[in-house]
C-alpha cells in the first residue's frame, strides 16, 4: 500500500522540492498552498496523481478541512511535513504587534493546528512521522529577525515536547533546521551578503532545496524509526 505525505506550504521552494522527493519515492503526495495557486497547479501537473488543497494553516477550520481532504483522497496520512511559514526582517523597535502576531500565527499556530488534526488520524494506526521545518535562526537567533527566530525556536520546543507525548503511540516527531538555502525567498539578498554567508560556512557553499528534501525524506523513512525529538541542521556547518 502506498504511503501518503502531506506537505504544507508546498507550492514552491523547499516545500515543492520535498513534494518532488516523496513523489519520486512512490508516495501519494498532498500539496497544501494558500496564495500561490498557479505555482501549486504547475507542481500538480508535474506530480501526476497528487492533490492540491488550498488552506490557511493558521485558520483552524482550514487546517481541519486540509486533513479531511487528504484522508478522503488517500485513506490516511503517514507523514506530515509542516513547512508553511513566513519570514520577517526588522529591528525590534520597528516590528508592529500585528506583524509579530502574523508571524507566530502562521509559523507556530499553523504547525500546531495541522499537527493536532493529523495526529488524530495517526493515532488510529499507532504510527506516523511528523517533520517540522524550523531554521538555524531558531537555534542561535539572528540579528534583526527576532520575531522570525522566536517563532522557529518555538517550533523546535514544540517538536521536542510532542516527541515525548507521542512516542508511546509509535509516532516520531523531528525537526529540520535549514541554514542559507538557495530559494526564491532569498533571491533579494545581495551578492555581497550571499558571498559572506558562503565564506562563513565551513563547507563554503550555499545549500540547495534538495539538501533539505533529502534530510526530510530520511526522517520519514524506516531508517529513522529510532530517532525522535531531534533537530537536524542542514546548514553546511554554519552554526558549529
Amino acid at each position: 500500500m502506498k504511503k501518503t505525505v502531506l506537505i504544507t506550504g508546498a507550492s514552491c521552494g523547499i516545500g515543492a522540492e520535498i513534494a518532488r522527493k516523496f513523489y519520486s519515492k512512490g508516495y501519494n503526495v498532498a500539496i497544501n498552498y494558500n496564495k500561490s495557486e498557479e505555482k501549486a497547479k504547475s507542481l500538480l501537473k508535474e506530480l501526476s496523481g497528487s492533490i492540491i488543497v488550498k488552506g490557511d494553516v493558521s485558520c483552524e477550520k482550514d487546517a481541519l478541512n486540509l486533513i479531511d481532504a487528504v484522508v478522503n483522497a488517500f485513506g490516511r496520512i503517514d507523514v506530515l511535513v509542516n513547512n508553511a511559514g513566513i519570514s520577517s526582517f526588522n529591528l525590534l523597535t520597528d516590528i508592529s504587534g500585528e506583524e509579530w502576531d502574523k508571524i507566530f500565527s502562521v509559523n507556530v499556530k499553523g504547525t500546531f493546528l495541522v499537527s493536532k488534526y493529523a495526529v488524530k488520524d495517526m493515532l488510529r494506526y499507532h504510527s506516523g512521522k511528523i517533520i517540522n521545518i524550523a531554521s538555524i535562526w531558531g537555534v542561535c537567533g539572528a540579528s534583526c529577525e527576532s520575531c522570525y527566530s522566536a517563532s522557529k525556536g518555538a517550533i523546535i520546543s514544540f517538536t521536542k515536547s510532542l516527541a515525548k507525548e507521542l512516542g508511546p503511540s509509535g509516532i516520531c516527531v523531528n525537526c529540520v533546521a535549514p541554514g542559507f538555502i538557495d530559494t526564491d525567498m532569498n533571491k533579494n539578498i545581495s551578492e555581497e551578503d550571499r558571498a559572506a554567508f558562503k565564506n562563513e560556512t565551513p563547507l563554503l557553499k550555499i545549500g540547495k532545496t534538495t539538501d533539505v528534501a533529502d534530510t526530510v525524506f530520511f526522517l520519514a523513512s524506516e531508517g529513522s524509526d529510532f530517532i525522535t525529538g531531534q533537530v537536524l541542521t542542514v546548514d553546511g556547518g554554519a552554526i558549529i
